[in-house]
């Protein structure tokens, strides 16, 4: 194993910096490049809008399984060691997804690389804190946030323009020398990094982990297609939650524990836990139905609705900063607690939206979700972080990711399914004057139904498109009052058990962490947005137009 001095840690700091944002980046890309070619899929293997989820989801569902277990294990046997275990799966299943030939193997190939992401994410966090002292620290996680917002950008402007001059393939080969680059120089820049006391491994801790996170987050991105009160839903649901009963019990005794559940017995970490698990619940599911609104009312195409949800991340990273040195002056309590109801408002906003509405408004909505994002997420990280001894970063920042995971998949699977039941409801009218099957249709979803409308006799189209767009709305914005709930519940809990400043001993992790929150929620927008343009590519129902009529 190669050695490093603590001299020349602190004079590649920078460098090394440098190759953990690059490995970073690959994964938030990859995010959202995959959905830009979902029409694509539907052409060349024949997939199914099911299939097309999952080839979506696998990724998603992948990471949040493994984030916990991976983060675990980097604490014990070296976080420089997850990092290029995790690059070699990531780019492994880059080359394979590259050359799958059917949906089934493209699937597959999504998994691997959601495992690689699993080790990747952690990873570069900690070691980051590791690397960096005291007000570099902060600066570093900046940097860090920053390149995760770059990520949000150029996904789906990178993946527009590879479809454009080459296969469908290209969108994972891309990745291969980011890979290559990361793994060669990291050789050299990042130093071994790990708990100074391991403990042995905890592998049936780690597997319950995997199976309970696994079964509850199936049960909430399969519960809009089976139902919510369906036994396929219920119960992988309540499989799920005694799988992790049953991990807790498991943790609680282990003397080696995998995460050391006593953690949570302090109302800041377990406090500030609920209100980003709200928060992103909030998020994720505001920015579903937003992205869709960009492109099918507003009539933008992903790349343009992509740019125009820009500012979003931008106002984050504006942010961010000022809200750390509010945080010191007047304390985690006043500044999360702001920020979270500064997001009701915006959420608020956008509830108030019509099929009228144009960008500008939304601008403004979306803008003062991002202030609030900003203010409430890097002191709330850090109250989750700052909680954390630093021989535990690994597992603090996989408790910390895994928070967000859930929460954005809660956010999806509710804003969309109360969206999409309440779209349906009020389209029927408007389907009254067409054949059975295409009435379907154009109630599955209202980028079927604009589909429909094109393919309608001209008396017909006009009306029918009105009326998708005008039902889409009263779905979205009666769907985004539950992140106008999670907000508010979020500021409750906040201002109710977040303590008004963290302790004294704790000022060394928090600090590093300051800025986490920042590239978390940018993050969480790339897959929300990924999320949306997947829905804008067909997944919530347009390509069955095509499909059904045969």
């Amino acid at each position: 194993m190669r050695t490093f001095s603590q001299a020349q840690i602190h004079r590649r700091r920078w460098a090394t910096l440098a190759v953990l944002c690059l490995s970073l980046l690959v994964v938030v890309v990859d995010s959202s490049i995959v959905n830009v070619a979902m029409p694509t899929l539907v052409r060349d293997l024949h997939a199914t809008t099911s299939v097309l989820q999952w080839v979506a989801d696998a990724y998603t569902l992948a990471m949040a399984g493994l984030l916990l277990t991976l983060g675990s294990t980097g604490d014990r046997i070296g976080r420089h060691r997850t990092l290029a275990a995790g690059l070699l799966l990531f780019g492994l299943g880059s080359a394979l997804a590259a050359w799958s030939g059917t949906a089934g193997e493209l699937i597959a190939c999504r998994v691997l690389m959601g495992i690689g992401a699993a080790a990747i994410m952690p990873a570069t966090l900690s070691i980051l804190t590791n690397v960096f002292g005291g007000r570099e620290r902060a600066k570093a996680i900046a940097i860090w946030s920053a390149v995760t917002g770059l990520g949000v950008a150029i996904g789906p402007t990178l993946g527009g323009w590879l479809l454009e001059h080459f296969s469908w393939g290209s969108i994972f080969l891309v990745n291969l020398p980011i890979v290559a680059v990361a793994l060669f120089v990291g050789r050299f820049l990042v130093p071994p990094s790990k708990n100074p006391r391991p403990t042995a491994l905890d592998p049936v801790g780690a597997l319950a982990s995997v199976a309970g996170l696994t079964a509850i987050v199936y049960s909430i991105i399969e519960a809009p297609a089976n139902g919510w009160l369906s036994p396929v839903t219920i119960g992988t649901a309540v499989a799920g939650l005694a799988i992790m009963a049953a991990w807790v019990a498991w943790e609680l005794r282990s003397s080696h524990p995998m995460v050391d559940l006593r953690i949570f017995r302090n109302a800041r970490f377990s406090a500030a836990s609920v209100s980003v698990t709200l928060v992103f619940l909030g998020l994720f599911g505001w920015l579903f139905v937003f992205t869709q609104q960009l492109q099918f009312v507003l009539g933008f195409d992903p790349l343009q609705a992509g740019v125009r949800a820009l500012p979003f991340a931008v106002t984050i990273g504006l942010i961010s900063q000022p809200a750390a040195r509010l945080a010191a002056r007047y304390g985690t309590k006043v500044v999360v607690t702001a920020g979270m109801a500064l997001m009701a408002v915006g959420f608020g906003l956008v509830a108030t939206s019509t099929a009228q509405t144009g960008y500008q408004f939304l601008l403004i909505a979306s803008v003062v979700v991002a202030a609030g994002m900003g203010l409430a997420m890097a002191p709330a990280t850090e109250s989750i972080m700052g909680s954390l001894p630093p021989d535990q970063a690994g597992v603090g920042s996989a408790v910390n990711d895994t928070t967000r995971s859930l929460g954005g998949a809660l956010g999806i699977a509710v804003v969309g399914s109360v969206a999409s039941s309440i779209f349906a409801s009020h389209i029927r009218p408007a389907l009254a004057h067409l054949p059975a099957a295409f009435a379907a249709q154009a109630k599955s979803s209202v980028g079927a139904a604009l589909a429909v409308s094109q393919h309608a006799p001209r008396s017909l189209a006009g009306p029918l498109a009105d009326a998708a767009k005008q039902a889409f709305i009263t779905g979205a914005d009666r769907a985004v009052l539950v992140a106008v709930g999670a907000a508010v519940i979020g500021t409750v809990i906040a201002w109710r058990y977040l303590p008004a400043r963290h302790a004294a001993g704790a000022t060394t992790m928090a600090g590093a962490t300051t800025m986490a929150g920042a590239a978390t929620v940018a993050g969480a927008a790339t897959v929300a947005v990924a999320a949306g343009d997947q829905a804008a590519a067909g997944v919530g129902g347009a390509d069955r137009v095509p499909v059904l009529s045969r």
